[in-house]
């Protein structure tokens, strides 16, 4: 039996999902936690609730996604790269593309399922030739998948490649659709490895690095799919790395204390002008109860 109260949560071991399946709770949902053998045991813990029902997925198996998905009315999808190729290279594309086209997939087969919230990332949106010549960004762009390759930019191009494989696939099988295409997310565990972060001196310079605080994420993933008007991709972020002060503040998180060359970074006094914007989700949210039960 399927009900709009239960959605599913897919991969719900990352921080991101994770987050999702415990604010879902508080709002009322039952969640089917769809986790691969990674999980982090400590965020397994969080789930111990009778709303939640764990299901074990490899997103590059069809029927395992499928299980997971039974009586769902909606999916939260957030890639999280699988146990044995935990890093972004030139071959993650691959495999991200794949689980997309497979969850997308038995989504469509899966006649209770009525709506999809898909994770993506500003990374499929701003790298263009000639950055500087560009407009200001928002969610009618798509990064270059050619440009992508040149520079080794892998989160991008894996980002980009899956976001495209996913609307695809909803538009030719009649799936409603949203995604969230989120900035940095900020959390404890984040570092300068962090693969987003790669060509983050560019997108610094030309005012489209920006971040994302966890719960905002998580409320934008929650409003998008209880607003009957949201419709196709929307940009979340809610602080843009532009002066000085962030990148010292943000140096300062991403790497230790002797590591950091503050001083150098103290004295860069420019200032860039913000080219991206997130005005479609910031209207959407305007009625959002977040403290909703």
């Amino acid at each position: 039996m399927m009900s709009s109260k239960t959605v599913c949560v897919m991969d719900a071991s990352g921080r991101l999902g994770s987050n999702l399946v415990n604010r879902l709770i508080q709002r009322g949902y039952t969640v089917h936690a769809a986790i691969q053998s990674h999980g982090d045991p400590l965020l397994m813990q969080s789930f111990k609730s009778n709303k939640v029902r764990i299901f074990d997925c490899d997103l590059l198996d069809y029927h395992s996604i499928m299980n997971a998905l039974k009586g769902c009315y909606a999916l939260f999808y957030c890639f999280e790269p699988p146990y044995d190729h935990t890093s972004y290279d030139e071959f993650m594309g691959e495999v991200e593309v794949r689980a997309a086209h497979n969850v997308l997939e038995a989504c469509a087969q899966t006649h209770t399922i009525h709506k999809v919230i898909f994770t993506s990332s500003v990374t499929a949106v701003i790298w263009r030739d000639q950055l500087t010549n560009t407009i200001d960004f928002d969610e009618r762009n798509w990064s270059d998948i050619n440009l992508c390759k040149k520079l080794k930019l892998w989160h991008a191009l894996s980002k980009t490649l899956a976001e495209k494989t996913a609307w695809a696939l909803a538009m030719d099988r009649g799936l409603n659709m949203v995604s969230i295409n989120g900035g940095l997310l900020m959390t404890s565990h984040l570092t300068i490895t962090n693969p987003y972060l790669k060509g983050a001196a560019e997108m610094y310079e030309n005012g489209v690095l920006v971040t994302v605080d966890l719960k905002f994420v998580v409320d934008a993933h929650i409003c998008v799919f209880e607003d009957n008007n949201a419709y196709g991709r929307y940009l979340c972020f809610d602080r843009v790395i532009n002066c000085n002060q962030d990148t010292v503040e943000l140096a300062r998180i991403l790497s230790p204390p002797s590591s950091t060359n503050v001083t150098t970074l103290e004295e860069d006094v420019s200032v860039y002008q913000q080219r991206i914007t997130n005005k479609k989700l910031n209207k959407l949210m305007v009625d959002f109860d977040n403290n909703l039960l």
